[in-house]
């Protein structure tokens, strides 16, 4: 009788997933130490910490979930309920934690990004990764200061039309206006370009073309953790916060 094969299940993409997802959660449990308990962290206010780290971890989970958008087939299902899930986490912050409001955060971006993953596959089964790969990652560099206002490289940077920032309807593609506030801010400008070189960077690991390790299981609860973001993003931040709530005493 016909068993469905799963041996070529990518685990290295789950462990790298679920690596990036436990950097956020230690991220978040931070931001709510500081932000919410008055709990002095010097190196969360940091430049290695604003600057890179939290871009980085970030930015990895959204270009390694372009990856596995080439093992889906349903990107836009998985999408519209990931941007349902950021819509909910947007009332609910609005209802219960008004200072701690999330407009368009990783989980909208990330769900914007899966609709229009179809989109992108076409366009990464069109140009070779060797060519997409750099000009997405170059797109994203070159747009990453667009919620502030310009673009630019290496200190380079060209201030935009300040009309672009002057309507309240703009936000999510990068383009805040003066009285935009969210506590989590993903905009499609620039995150959309990282999610677009890991959709490109998946046409190779589909293809087999990685070196042997990367198909290989290393860490079986990071490639648990990595099957289950979704879960684990919406269900660690209440988490943490009750965590931190009871051992609040300790704090002070």
């Amino acid at each position: 009788m016909f068993q469905k094969d799963l041996t070529h299940r990518v685990h290295l993409i789950d462990e790298v997933r679920g690596f990036s997802i436990l950097c956020m959660v230690f991220y978040h449990a931070a931001y709510d130490l500081t932000e919410l308990f008055g709990v002095s962290i010097p190196l969360f206010f940091s430049p290695i910490m604003q600057q890179f780290l939290q871009p980085l971890f970030a930015g990895l989970f959204i270009f390694i979930s372009g990856t596995a958008a080439n093992y889906s087939r349903a990107n836009v299902k998985r999408g519209a309920l990931c941007f349902l899930f950021g819509m909910i986490l947007t009332v609910g912050t609005w209802i219960f934690m008004p200072s701690q409001l999330v407009l368009f955060g990783i989980l909208h971006c990330l769900g914007v990004c899966m609709m229009l993953a179809p989109l992108f596959l076409r366009l990464a089964g069109k140009i070779k990764p060797a060519v997409l790969i750099p000009v997405s990652l170059l797109l994203f560099f070159l747009l990453y200061s667009v919620p502030q206002g310009e673009i630019g490289l290496f200190g380079a940077a060209v201030s935009l039309p300040r009309a672009l920032y002057q309507t309240p309807f703009l936000f999510f593609l990068g383009f805040p206006d003066s009285s935009f506030f969210s506590s989590d801010y993903f905009p499609l400008l620039p995150w959309v370009f990282a999610f677009l070189a890991g959709v490109s960077f998946g046409t190779i690991v589909k293809s087999g073309r990685c070196p042997a390790f990367f198909y290989k299981r290393h860490c079986r609860p990071l490639a648990f953790i990595g099957r289950h973001t979704l879960i684990v993003y919406l269900a660690h931040q209440p988490v943490v916060y009750g965590l931190l709530l009871l051992l609040s005493p300790l704090f002070t």
